[in-house]
This record gives structure tokens, C-alpha cells and sequence, in this order.
């Protein structure tokens, strides 16, 4: 069995698309995962299933919810080790050593195109962000609330779809994920 953790975009947030982390515990069961774990109310699910492609899985999740639910919610799913690389890998910890607070990691569909990079490059001061592959680190000092650098922004002018999650979740994600092994 291979670990995966799907993270859905945008469901309980601010009364719209609620799903009940029992019933979305159950659907993933349903679809025949096994050991299935969800953490905190914004659609984190860490799950097991044979080895197959992460987009196989994420088409498959998104099915089955707006089935269930009506609701067509991106799913992005990531094997253990590539969240784990997110993990150790983060530049402003590794370089700067940044309060984790103020941490975040934006995830993409897909890796993003140079000429859509050159569009958002510019100062977004104090935020910051630097894009690896199909993830962006995300400096935000004065915390995630107040930034122009969110999902909606990232989405628009990458053209793909994005979703993010603080530093405390991505950390508490693995640490489940481990203990499935």
C-alpha cells in the first residue's frame, strides 16, 4: 500500500461547500482506501491505496464528491515522500530561518509555465514567495489573511489551480502520514 494525502481547495470555508469530515472520511472508504485519517476541517485526507497515478486518484476523489455532495472541488493528492520533500526543502528555513507562523505552502496542478512566472514576478512586499517545481513557498509576515498573495491570485495568473496550507498542517500531515508505515 502506498500513502497519499489529498488536499482539497476551498470546502468549509466561511459556511460554503461543508462537508463533514466524518462523511468525507467515509467516501474515501467508500471508494475503497484504506486507513483513512482526515485533520482539521479544511479537507486534508491522508489515505492508502495500491501505487497509482496521483491524477488517477485526485479525478477519482473529485467524482465521487461532487457526487455525493454536488460540490466540484480540486483535489490535489501527494505521495508521502513529496510532501516530505516540501518539508525539508522549505527556502526560508532553510536559508533564513523564518518563524514558522509566517510560513505557508501554496500548492499547484501542475508546474507552472515561464511566461506565466514572469507575469507575477514583482515586489509584493512584505510577502514573498519562491516557486519550486509545483509548489510556492510563502513568506507572510503579517499572516496569510492580509496577503495578495493567495490562492484566487496565484490561480489567475498561472493558470492552474492552487491551494494552500500553513506550515503547522503541512508538519502535523507528514507526522500522520509516517505513522501509517
Amino acid at each position: 500500500m502506498n500513502t497519499y494525502i489529498s488536499i482539497l481547495r476551498g470546502i468549509n470555508v466561511s459556511g460554503s461547500k461543508m462537508i463533514k469530515m466524518d462523511a468525507l472520511r467515509k467516501m474515501y472508504e467508500g471508494m475503497g482506501f484504506k486507513n483513512v485519517q482526515t485533520y482539521i476541517q479544511s479537507g486534508n485526507v491522508i489515505f492508502q491505496s495500491k501505487k497509482t497515478l496521483a491524477a488517477n486518484l485526485e479525478n477519482k476523489i473529485a467524482k465521487e464528491i461532487l457526487e455525493n455532495t454536488n460540490f466540484e472541488v480540486p483535489v490535489l493528492v501527494k505521495e508521502l515522500d513529496e510532501l516530505k520533500n516540501v518539508l525539508n526543502s522549505n527556502p526560508f528555513l532553510d536559508k533564513r530561518k523564518e518563524d514558522i507562523n509566517f510560513l505557508h505552502v501554496t500548492f499547484l496542478s501542475d508546474t507552472p509555465q515561464k511566461e506565466n512566472i514572469e507575469k507575477i514576478k514583482g515586489e509584493y512586499s512584505p510577502d514573498e514567495f519562491i516557486i519550486s517545481d509545483k509548489n510556492i513557498f510563502l513568506f507572510c509576515p503579517n499572516g496569510y489573511g492580509k496577503t495578495k498573495l493567495h490562492n484566487n491570485f496565484f490561480e489567475n495568473k498561472l493558470k492552474l489551480q492552487a491551494t494552500t496550507r500553513n506550515w503547522k498542517t503541512i508538519t502535523e500531515l507528514v507526522n500522520i502520514a509516517e505513522n501509517f508505515k
